[in-house]
């Protein structure tokens, strides 16, 4: 194994508890019309469009134009987005700071550029970041592998040199076939006892 310079963790779903239902069942009565809500309206490959660089404002109006009845909800989504922030994975997170120990320590993330700075206000890990590539700033997201190879160009990383964590199998394979060491990271993963492994951290 290559020596590890660079740490690069995904947000949402790694160091950031992120999910719609937080806001969306207390906005629906029945869980029945909140999950119909969210897999057919404002749906998960809906939401990557502005993790892709649409301005919310843009994919809020078309929603509503195409689904009037749910045209509250739909504000909703990104009018109360902080509410969807269910907190930092503290199991994660409490990592960040003694890894700057060692290493320098990146974020690589889908995520729009108009509400990442909410969470980056409301979250202390990301001081001690070296740096973060937004996939909504580079109108690219993962797994195309040009949002990898911004992080490498504009940081003067090599992917051989760096461990990229992510819960997301896909964004995973892309990494891996450019050359970085990878964590896929679930619930059944216990992220220090796996860096350990790895001789990451003591």
């Amino acid at each position: 194994m290559n020596q590890i310079k660079n740490i690069v963790f995904d947000f949402g779903g790694v160091l950031i508890d992120w999910n719609p239902t937080y806001l969306f069942s207390k906005v629906f009565e029945k869980e029945e019309e909140m999950n119909y809500f969210l897999e057919n309206i404002c749906h998960g490959e809906w939401n990557i469009l502005q993790d892709a660089g649409r301005p919310l404002a843009e994919a809020t109006l078309l929603k509503q134009q195409k689904y009037p009845k749910y045209k509250d909800e739909i504000a909703m989504y990104y009018g109360r987005w902080d509410e969807m922030l269910g907190g930092t994975i503290d199991v994660n997170t409490k990592l960040v700071e003694p890894l700057k120990d060692k290493y320098k320590v990146y974020g690589l993330t889908n995520w729009s550029a108009e509400t990442l700075p909410i969470a980056m206000e409301r979250y202390e890990f990301f001081k001690h970041l070296d740096g973060i590539v937004v996939s909504g700033d580079e109108k690219l997201v993962k797994p195309d592998a040009r949002i990898y190879e911004v992080l490498l160009d504009r940081y003067n990383i090599n992917a051989e040199e760096s461990l990229f964590i992510d819960d997301n199998a896909e964004n995973i394979k892309a990494a891996k076939e450019l050359g970085f060491q990878t964590i896929h990271y679930t619930e059944d993963v216990n992220l220090e006892e796996v860096m350990r492994d790895m001789q990451v951290i003591d």
